[in-house]
């Protein structure tokens, strides 16, 4: 009994006593609590069986253990659970994703060939719009040429009809005209 006192006694005496720490050495831990729990059960438990205590100690501890076991067990089996449920839905995302990828490729694919055909059609109306611009500057210039072909030829035939016309053949000239215009009032009369 002397030997317990004393140990609580020296424990009293450590360097450390007087101040508050953790420590985090495991084996000295459980062995200064296992000397803690023999001296308080021998020196408190004089007419109680200390194996008995010890054994139910033991069994609570044991009880804990497994408790702690079935929880982690439980715990370990609701993750596996969860983990195959975010698999499933990680094969189903995948899955979609590869249907938007070949939808994506064959909407690109349809785009491209809508590009094009539009492309041609916008070629054909442009070729189409440059003919007709064509024809139609050919159309003005033929005209442009032949107005001016036809001003010259005014121009020249005037030109010899100033040269050879005198006074005489003017006034004869008139003078045909006046007539053939009173034939003509008189057969509109």
């Amino acid at each position: 009994m002397k030997n317990v006192t004393d140990s609580f006694v020296s424990l009293g005496h450590w360097p450390s006593a007087g101040s508050f720490g953790f420590n985090t050495d495991i084996l000295a831990t459980n062995l200064i609590n296992l000397s803690v729990v023999l001296g308080v059960l021998i020196f408190f438990g004089k007419g109680v069986c200390a194996s008995c205590l010890l054994s139910d100690l033991l069994d609570n501890r044991k009880q804990r253990i497994l408790n702690t076991i079935r929880n982690s067990e439980e715990l370990r089996q609701g993750a596996i659970e969860q983990l195959e449920k975010a698999r499933a839905r990680l094969r189903k995302v995948e899955i979609e994703a590869d249907q938007f990828r070949v939808n994506g490729y064959s909407e690109i694919e349809r785009e491209k060939l809508n590009l094009i055909d539009s492309t041609y059609k916008t070629l054909e109306q442009l070729e189409n719009y440059k003919n007709e611009t064509i024809n139609f500057e050919q159309q003005k210039a033929s005209n442009q040429v032949r107005q001016r072909v036809f001003q010259q030829a005014l121009q020249g035939a005037l030109g010899t009809l100033n040269s050879c016309l005198n006074s005489e053949l003017h006034l004869r000239t008139i003078s045909a005209n006046i007539g053939i215009l009173g034939a003509m009032k008189e057969i509109t009369d």
